[in-house]
Order: C-alpha cells, then sequence, then structure tokens
C-alpha cells in the first residue's frame, strides 16, 4: 500500500512567548499560516518487515532516527502496536533550518497519512496531542491552515482563510539554531505583542489591520546574531512589500504583498541579494 501527502511550509504572521514552564518548555502565543510551498511525502508499507526506512532527495536531512518523520512513524507504529515496516520517501521543496516548519510538516504528514493508511480515525485534534512530543511545530501543521496556536503548541485553534495576499519569502545562506536563539530570551526584555488584535483583524479580512499587527518578539534576538535578517527585511520594504518580518526563530524573511505584480516586483529584486527567494500563497489543507 502507498500514500502520497503534502507538507506545506508554515509562517509565523505573529508570534510571542508569554513565559517560561518550569520544565523549561515555552508558552506560545502565535498567529500561523501554512503556505503553498510544500514537501511531498510518500509512504509505502513494507509487510515482510517491521523497519521504518527514511529517504529523501536533500543532501541536508538525516535519513536516521533524528528525522522528525521516522519519530512520527515510530510513534504511530508504537501506540497502535503495529508490526508494518513503512519506507518514507520525502521530496524537499522547503528550505532546511528556515524557521519554515519543514521538518514538523514532514513529521504531521507522516502522522495524516498513517491515521488515513491504517484507518485509525484519530481527529486533528488527538494527532496534534501526538505530534507535540515530537516538536512544538507539528500540532499546527497537522492542520496547516491559518490558526492561533497557545500553550506549548498543541492547542491549535483554526482561523478564517487569508484575505488575497501574496509572500515574498528570502531565505538568507544562514542556518539558526532553534535551541541557541531560545537560550538568549530574556522576559524582562520582550515587548510582548498583543496577539488577539491579529485575530480580530483575520476575522474581519482586513488587509491592512492584519499587515499592522505582524510580529514576532525573537526577531530582535536573531537579528543581532545574524545581521543579514535585517538587511534582508530593510530590502523588502524598500522594494515595495507592505510590511516584513522574520519567520520563526529565522533566518527566513518574508514580505507580504496585496497585489500578484508587486509581489514579482519584489521577488525578482531580491534575487540580486539573496540566493533562495520564493513567491507562495497562504494556504490551507481541507478541514
Amino acid at each position: 500500500m502507498e500514500i502520497t501527502e503534502k507538507a506545506p511550509a508554515k509562517l509565523n504572521l505573529c508570534l510571542d512567548t508569554p513565559f517560561q514552564h518550569r520544565d523549561g518548555h515555552f508558552e506560545w502565543k502565535m498567529v500561523m499560516t501554512a503556505i503553498d510551498l510544500a514537501d511531498y511525502v510518500q509512504i509505502t508499507t513494507l509487510p515482510h518487515s517491521e523497519q521504518i526506512i527514511v529517504q529523501t532527495d536533500s543532501g541536508f536531512l538525516p535519513c536516521d532516527q533524528r528525522n522528525l518523520t521516522y519519530q512520527a512513524a515510530k510513534k504511530i507504529k508504537s501506540l497502535f502496536h503495529i508490526k508494518t515496516g513503512l519506507k518514507i520517501s520525502i521530496q524537499k521543496n522547503i528550505p532546511v533550518a528556515a524557521g519554515m516548519g519543514g521538518g514538523s510538516a514532514d513529521a504531521a504528514a507522516v502522522l495524516r497519512a498513517l491515521n488515513k493508511l491504517w484507518n485509525l480515525e484519530l481527529t486533528n485534534e488527538q494527532l496534534a496531542k501526538i505530534g507535540l512530543s515530537i516538536d512544538s511545530d507539528v500540532p499546527f501543521c497537522v492542520y496547516s491552515r491559518p490558526a492561533l496556536v497557545t500553550g506549548r503548541g498543541e492547542i491549535v485553534t483554526p482561523l478564517e482563510s487569508l484575505p488575497p495576499m501574496w509572500f515574498v519569502i528570502a531565505k538568507p545562506p544562514a542556518s539558526v539554531s532553534t535551541p541557541f536563539i531560545l537560550r538568549q530570551v530574556n522576559y524582562h526584555h520582550l515587548d510582548h505583542l498583543d496577539v488577539d488584535q491579529l485575530v480580530a483583524a483575520i476575522h474581519n479580512q482586513d488587509y491592512l489591520a492584519i499587515t499592522s499587527q505582524m510580529a514576532n518578539v525573537l526577531e530582535p534576538i536573531s537579528a543581532r546574531r545574524y545581521p543579514e535578517i535585517s538587511k534582508i527585511k530593510n530590502k523588502m520594504l524598500q522594494f515595495g512589500t507592505t510590511t516584513a518580518l522574520m519567520s520563526g526563530t529565522g533566518p527566513t524573511v518574508y514580505g507580504v504583498c496585496q497585489k500578484y505584480s508587486r509581489a514579482v516586483r519584489v521577488y525578482n529584486s531580491l534575487r540580486g541579494f539573496c540566493e533562495e527567494v520564493y513567491l507562495a500563497n497562504p494556504f490551507s489543507l481541507e478541514p
């Protein structure tokens, strides 16, 4: 048996961390959207084996138990006492170590695919709880639609689709270590965000209100260590995006345009400054 699942990348439209739990985990309050830049994960069952084999067309990804798809498959097999082996093939389109949730998107795709393949009849909420033990972005990636994400990442509240907009995405060559950036967080110096205003703006389908509320409290921390983040952001604004900000812990920066023609102009202008530039739309997996 074989199944292929789309694994959309994510962008943080708004990212705040209200506090840190005693066990070291972060409390999050974020608005996120999936975009139509996606990996594709193909799963083939191996009836005469119990092995999990991971293959990818990217030289930057581990194919052993460090790969989040391996962890997702192992988790489902263990929870439901399934002995069947699996071959997981990942077609990589999302940049690696970019703050766009590529590994989490792939893991979430495995959870959704195995839920269908083995008729487990788990809800998205149940899959999200399983996904949290793999990575804090996996629960959102299970839903892959505009959502408010709270708790440790496991509480995903779907929102309305975004109004028409285009994202121009640039990934500088730096690879950011998320644990390193999170260790630099000092709650006394964080400017916390009014995330609820962004949620209201999305509800009202108000493009200008949405873009005026987009922000990321981790951006100043990452930008201090990786100055190219600020350089690309300033170039995007100079070239005409309505706003621009970093996704996740970086280093990816994206600008927002209301019109496709403007987005294409910004995209073409940026390609002189950055090798990896993408043009994408908001995306929602079917609810």
